[in-house]
């Protein structure tokens, strides 16, 4: 029996309507979901590949299995770019042999400085065929050269005499020159003329040896930050330099050997006792401790009358020495020396050290203590002081040693001493070949000191080792490096 329509409850519908919805969502995500399958069969997404090529932060890193990208060396550079970037070009052949029977047997190239300028230099070195050795361009050390002389003096006296540092020796060279050096190439220059110059150096301390008299000074210097000192030793001809080394007395022994015979000029450093047959105190030093303590305290006239006496002693001690009377020097300076004793009444007096000075008078009491300690000294050292009087040819100051001194104080203030101990023996063999040819070299000039060096080429030794073959005239057979 049929329901009549009206008479259908209005939920069966509802509920038969989202049956039917339902439905038709669920046959929608069927379709959807083989699309999906069907998609991604076709577009299937590879495996994610962690590698180390990435890390942590996201940044890319060198992958260490693959071959880094070798650097360009530099290497030598061909002959035929050589011959091009030369400016000059010369020919080379022995002295004597005829330049028709030569044939071309290397070519070196090198820079030199002409006219102030550098330039790159071919030589084509001739020689006959049967020659073993070969000419040497002038002003090259030796086959393998790539700068001439004139360069590495140039650094040598930048450095060295004048005291910048390399890297602004470096510079120097560049702007005036245009040679543009390195450091490590300037370095190595000068590590090569230092052993060129080894051989002189110990001409030059053997020389100073055989002297008959020797002025000594030592100043501070520092071997990295090791505190040291440097040594020079002077005559009138020779100045020998011993860099970063100790103050003890076996730095002197070491030059002047255990009996030197000659006469020391020096201050009243306690090293220097029996060290000569005759020791002259340097009277510089000693008036000059007599100026501070009058100009310190000029409300003090006992140190104004001390130093107008000790002045008048001196001065006609140098007066006598240049009119001495050779039958009555010895009452001379037995006279002389009676005045020092005449002058100094407080040398025995009992010193009072400034700590244990009354409140308030710690200050004179330290100038006390100067000025009874300069008396002791003056009469302690009494067979020092006049010296000079008996033998006219010693000077009565060491001012000749500190002149050649004070230069190196004023590198070592400027914080240009020396980082390695080979380098502050470097420092000495080199400044002491400068030093001993500037007291020979009247107008200490480049050109000059070419002219000296070149001739020890031709002569096949230096004017150092002239001079020591002339005083032992069988000297010791050993080969010479004269460069």
């Amino acid at each position: 029996m049929d329901v009549p329509q009206e008479s259908v409850d209005p939920r069966d519908e509802l509920i038969r309507r989202q049956a039917e919805r339902i439905q038709q969502l669920e046959e929608e995500l069927r379709r959807l979901k083989e699309l999906l399958e069907r998609k991604a069969s076709a577009k299937a997404a590879k495996t994610p590949n962690f590698s180390l090529d990435r890390n942590p932060l996201g940044k890319k890193t060198k992958d260490k299995t693959k071959k880094s990208k070798s650097k360009k060396k530099r290497g030598r550079k061909p002959k035929q770019a050589k011959l091009q970037r030369s400016t000059e070009q010369h020919e080379i052949y022995p002295s004597g042999a005829d330049p028709k029977a030569c044939i071309l047997r290397r070519t070196q190239f090198a820079w030199r400085i002409v006219d102030g300028k550098a330039i790159y230099v071919a030589y084509h070195i001739y020689d006959l065929p049967d020659a073993k050795e070969l000419p040497l361009p002038a002003g090259l050390r030796n086959s393998r050269s790539e700068f001439g002389i004139e360069i590495i003096l140039i650094l040598a006296f930048l450095y060295y005499w004048i005291g910048v540092s390399l890297h602004n020796a470096c510079q120097i060279m560049n702007f005036f020159t245009g040679l543009s050096l390195a450091k490590s190439q300037a370095e190595s220059l000068l590590k090569q003329l230092a052993r060129d110059w080894d051989q002189q150096y110990d001409t030059i301390a053997e020389l100073i040896a055989l002297q008959m008299i020797v002025y000594i000074d030592e100043t501070g210097w520092k071997v990295g930050k090791k505190s040291c000192y440097t040594w020079v030793f002077s005559t009138t001809m020779h100045v020998l330099y011993r860099c970063g080394v100790s103050r003890k007395k076996d730095e002197a022994n070491a030059v002047l050997g255990d009996n030197f015979g000659g006469i020391g000029v020096t201050d009243d450093y306690a090293a220097y006792k029996s060290m000569f047959s005759q020791h002259q105190l340097c009277w510089a030093h000693l008036i000059r401790k007599a100026i501070k303590l009058a100009l310190q305290h000029p409300d003090q006239p006992e140190y104004a009358s001390f130093l107008d006496q000790l002045c008048a002693i001196y001065n006609d001690a140098k007066e006598l020495s240049a009119q001495r009377d050779e039958g009555a020097i010895e009452a001379t300076i037995e006279k002389l020396q009676d005045r020092i004793k005449e002058l100094c009444t407080r040398h025995e007096e009992t010193i009072v050290k400034a700590k244990d000075a009354e409140p308030g008078t710690t200050a004179t009491a330290k100038d006390v203590e100067t000025f009874i300690l300069l008396q002791r000294e003056l009469i302690n050292n009494l067979d020092c002081l006049f010296v000079f009087v008996e033998h006219p040819e010693v000077e009565p100051t060491n001012n000749r040693s500190e002149r050649n001194v004070r230069r190196e104080a004023e590198i070592r203030k400027g914080a240009r001493t020396s980082k390695t101990a080979s380098g502050a023996k470097r420092r000495g063999t080199i400044i002491t070949v400068l030093a001993s040819l500037h007291t020979r070299i009247a107008n200490f000039t480049l050109s000059n000191l070419l002219l000296e060096i070149t001739s020890w080429f031709e002569k096949g030794c230096s004017i150092f080792e002239q001079e020591l073959k002339n005083i032992r005239p069988n000297p010791p057979t050993q080969e010479s490096a004269i460069c």
